[in-house]
């Protein structure tokens, strides 16, 4: 059974009691007493937004994470098992609203089945599993192989995960309790030095739809809708100096996010200048927003004209890539693992895929997977390899952190 990945409906963000008691019983829903864990944007006030990506079968829940205002949606995705009960891949912070919405599901569909943890290395993952897996206290958790901590590697119990409960994923999928529906493949581990990096992509046949953390993703041409409910982000990176005011308007809601899309993708994109401090604070002293929230009116950036012209070679139309810092950072430590984790996924029946991050769903063939992992061969006539579609002076930031870690010895030089 298909669906086509239009039909989709938003269902989350509705809170009839906060209709009543208004905007406290909104902070009350959306409250994150653990971020202190995990310091990110929005801090303890988390929206979540419900979709049903297919109606009666696949949901998606969108909350938002970030650093200065550059945040973007992270994702979890819970699929209805045929047998009745769910399946939980990758959970969010698991607020009173996030957890109404789920048992919203749970009354119609049954029960949590399962929770997937599928990275070992991304703590904006990791974190919430524990604390939504104590919210579930009959579902099977199964995390991803060689799991691992900084600066100590500690045990899983430790960690926050249930003791008891918590299981690796059998290396074989067939040997998964969910086999009869969902196929995965591990990506790695990859030695980056100074631990692994380690996906697990899931598969669920029925829907054709597969689940992916962080290696492959799509950059929407418009502001994804969960940024839409709190735009305040968007609004600060719109300006060109801390001199502005900060003004809602659908041009800045689309310029700002642009803007974020490239801070997201490559650090410092080559179209960035950074001013000096003394003009940076001359510029928060003759106007503009000075509250806190817009950090005093301090505004370190600059755009260069043409900025868009990286945006927009970025996105490209729905384009599925593999984001620039997985290419010069990550995967290019492992690119016969990579490329072999590439083949195994193309061999699937993928009509959809559905990431942590960014735009979802992505409609996809087999073909278009392989191809987004091209750059990491050394076939010089392939129109992919060498990062062809990406800018070199946008790489050019994430280039000389590559250099200056191997350097230290932190990580692994490149294959």
């Amino acid at each position: 059974m298909t669906h086509p990945p239009q039909q989709r409906s938003i269902e989350g963000d509705v809170d009839s009691s906060a209709l009543i008691h208004g905007e406290s019983s909104h902070a009350a829903q959306r409250s994150w007493s653990l971020w202190p864990l995990v310091p990110l944007y929005p801090y303890g006030y988390r929206r979540t937004l419900r979709t049903e990506v297919i109606p009666n079968t696949l949901w998606t829940f969108d909350q938002l994470q970030g650093i200065f205002y550059v945040v973007v949606p992270i994702r979890m995705t819970v699929v209805k098992l045929a047998a009745g009960g769910l399946l939980v891949y990758a959970p969010v912070a698991p607020t009173a609203e996030c957890i109404t919405q789920m048992q919203e599901l749970v009354a119609r569909h049954g029960d949590v089945k399962y929770i997937i943890l599928p990275t070992v290395s991304g703590l904006e993952h990791k974190v919430f599993v524990g604390p939504f897996a104590r919210r579930f206290p009959t579902a099977q958790v199964y995390v991803a192989p060689h799991q691992w901590s900084f600066p100590l590697n500690l045990p899983l119990s430790w960690l926050g995960l249930p003791g008891g409960r918590t299981r690796l994923l059998p290396a074989n999928s067939e040997d998964a309790p969910f086999a009869d529906e969902f196929d995965y493949a591990q990506l790695g581990p990859i030695n980056l030095g100074v631990g692994p990096f380690e996906e697990v992509a899931l598969f669920h046949r029925r829907s054709r739809s597969l689940l992916v953390t962080d290696a492959l993703v799509s950059i929407p041409a418009m502001p994804p809708p969960i940024l839409q409910q709190d735009p305040y982000p968007l609004l600060f990176h719109a300006r060109e100096t801390g001199r502005e005011p900060i003004e809602d308007t659908p041009a800045n809601r689309l310029k700002g996010w642009k803007r974020i899309a490239l801070f997201a993708m490559y650090f410092q994109p080559g179209s960035l200048e950074v001013p000096s401090i003394g003009e940076v604070v001359r510029d928060a002293a003759k106007g503009g927003d000075r509250s806190k929230q817009a950090y005093f009116g301090l505004y370190p950036f600059r755009w260069k004209p043409g900025w868009e012209t990286s945006f927009n070679l970025l996105c490209g139309g729905g384009r599925l890539i593999v984001a620039p810092i997985l290419q010069q950072l990550i995967f290019n430590r492992g690119p016969q693992e990579v490329l072999e984790w590439a083949d195994r996924l193309s061999r699937w029946n993928i009509q959809q895929i559905i990431p942590c991050h960014f735009d979802c769903p992505i409609s996809v063939t087999p073909q278009q997977i392989r191809n987004s992992f091209r750059f990491l061969k050394k076939d010089s006539h392939s129109p992919y390899s060498h990062n062809g579609y990406l800018p070199a002076e946008d790489l050019q930031t994430m280039q000389q952190l590559d250099n200056r870690l191997n350097r230290l010895g932190i990580t692994r030089p490149p294959k």
